[in-house]
């Protein structure tokens, strides 16, 4: 019986070939991750960039004026932001007590109850949906559903369109958190006659594992509508003065960044640059801190 021709090979030859192989694997590897830091490198120096820039320029209009001073009349020295750091905390405050309870009871339901029925499914799309549009879709969708009924721009359609924003983020997170849970804690309560409802309360929502991940979805979610600016055009717009009444205009640090960036007053695009330093300041602690809690649970 005739042998095998993987042993009449000559042995030279099979290592010359493995070698050669192994040549175009080093090769293949080493243009894959000089590419990859390439586009990595690209990336780091326009973010580098951008943190600089904004903190070269910001700094500089920083003062105790900007915390406790209204936005000026057009080419006015002085003044400051107060108002606008005011209207955005309102606004963002607001929207995250409206998003966050439904975010976290949509993906309760999802990961719990819904699973693979046709509701959640249907739910699973329209999130997905709201995830991918763009804001200005949202703001102009809260334009024609609130203030074009009003008849009249307000905080409150600001506050609708923001949280619009935030739930798609949170139910994703709260679903996925809910779902690295492990079966095995589910049926033990089961086991021991516990509700459903009860073991939802008592033990998924209770993991450290869920509870990190839902608390670093919650601050992304409050990281991304911070900064909003095409939403709050067409909802809240913005106010030249002080003001707490979310049924009219509320000034916002987006709007006004805006609106000051794009005049042709230095002192306003000062308080522009200043304006950008803590919007940046504020998303960057957020995601710092967002990401603290993920490690540390």
């Amino acid at each position: 019986m005739s042998r095998p021709a993987a042993f009449n090979q000559d042995p030279d030859r099979v290592q010359a070939t493995r070698l050669k192989l192994q040549r175009r694997r080093r090769g293949t590897n080493a243009v894959a991750l000089t590419l990859s830091l390439a586009a990595m490198a690209f990336g780091l120096v326009w973010l580098v960039w951008i943190l600089y820039t904004t903190l070269k320029l910001g700094i500089g209009g920083l003062s105790v004026d900007l915390f406790t001073q209204s936005t000026p009349p057009p080419n006015t020295d002085g003044g400051g932001l107060a108002n606008a750091i005011v209207g955005s905390l309102m606004l963002v405050l607001l929207a995250t007590c409206v998003g966050t309870p439904l975010g976290i009871l949509v993906g309760v339901y999802l990961a719990e109850y819904g699973q693979k029925r046709w509701l959640a499914n249907v739910t699973r799309f329209i999130n997905d949906i709201l995830l991918s549009a763009p804001s200005i879709v949202v703001g102009l969708f809260v334009y024609a559903l609130v203030v074009a009924k009003m008849g009249r721009f307000s905080g409150w359609a600001g506050v609708i369109a923001l949280a619009l924003l935030q739930i798609p983020i949170v139910i994703r997170t709260t679903e996925n958190m809910l779902k690295l849970v492990p079966n095995a804690l589910r049926e033990a309560a089961f086991a021991l006659g516990t509700p459903k409802w009860k073991m939802v309360m008592s033990i998924t929502l209770k993991v450290k594992a869920s509870v990190g991940g839902i608390v670093t979805g919650v601050l992304l979610a409050v990281a991304r509508i911070a900064g909003e600016t095409a939403p709050l055009l067409f909802t809240a717009l913005s106010n030249q003065f002080f003001s707490l009444d979310m049924n009219q205009s509320v000034a916002n640090l987006p709007v006004t960044i805006y609106k000051f960036a794009m005049s042709p007053f230095p002192q306003w695009q000062s308080l522009a640059w200043a304006g950008v330093f803590l919007i940046t300041l504020g998303v960057l602690g957020l995601n710092i801190l967002a990401r603290a809690i993920f490690s540390k649970k």
